[in-house]
């Protein structure tokens, strides 16, 4: 299956400013968990950031809308998604963006000196975000084989992920990614000692409700202790209209801080 036998649509992000090309008809499609993810990335000045696992490449285009002198390597595995997000930076609405853009087909799960010949290389990055496939390999599968890659986890998934992530990151460096609440034991887990000072924000649908995601950072070779902050309420209780701060995180107006390093 080709992008071409997929279909497309152009979506705008972030109020326009920029604009991102996905599959129409079937594959995984971005929408607010990337916006949430790109907005764990806060600082001022250059910085090198990778998004692993990129699909059409939203997150990595947010992150570089919001920060001006932000450098943004795209990986993604799929030949199928990595053609959209060639299209994406070609796109003539994102011109002001792509010089600060690049783009690598590999496997996040490479290890060793082929993840590096691949274009992923140690102690390289300052961020690395990630938005890894969440749903349980027992959960029921989408007939969609593009969209079961993107959504299905399976086992040592995630810790390979992160693993990856960490390598990459130089010292004092931030891994940031969006996940089920389910996965918090396995992200705590896969960070051992390669990545400290985990703070987890729940993101609740409106108060009183289950939280359905969960935003997870940490810093390379911290050894601070867990944080678990406030939770987010994505509506106000009234009706769909989000949060204020929500609504600015999700549209590049704020970036979501860490408490700590």
């Amino acid at each position: 299956m080709t992008a071409a036998d997929l279909g497309r649509t152009v979506d705008a992000f972030h109020r326009g400013r920029f604009h991102v090309v996905q599959p129409e008809r079937r594959g995984h499609r971005s929408g607010m968990d990337a916006m949430l993810l790109a907005a764990l990335v806060a600082g001022s000045g250059p910085m090198r950031v990778a998004d692993l696992g990129a699909g059409a490449g939203a997150a990595g285009l947010a992150v570089a809308a919001r920060l001006p002198e932000a450098k943004v390597l795209l990986v993604e595995r799929s030949p199928v998604m990595a053609a959209y997000a060639r299209d994406t930076l070609a796109h003539p609405e994102n011109a002001a963006l792509t010089p600060r853009l690049s783009l690598i087909e590999a496997d996040v799960m490479l290890t060793g000196r082929a993840r590096v010949a691949a274009g992923l290389a140690d102690d390289a990055f300052d961020h690395v975000i990630m938005n890894p496939p969440f749903n349980d390999g027992a959960d029921r599968r989408t007939p969609d084989a593009l969209k079961a890659e993107a959504h299905a986890m399976t086992d040592g998934l995630l810790a390979g992920w992160i693993r990856t992530g960490a390598a990459m990151l130089k010292p004092g460096g931030q891994l940031s990614l969006i996940a089920r609440p389910e996965s918090i034991a396995g992200i705590i887990d896969a960070c051992g000692r390669r990545l400290g000072g985990i703070e987890i924000t729940p993101l609740h649908p409106r108060a009183g409700e289950n939280a359905v995601r969960i935003l997870v950072t940490a810093i390379k070779q911290s050894r601070a202790r867990l944080t678990l902050r406030a939770p987010l309420i994505m509506h106000v209780e009234d009706g769909h209209r989000f949060a204020d701060d929500v609504d600015d995180l999700n549209n590049g107006r704020a970036a979501y801080a860490r408490r700590g390093r």
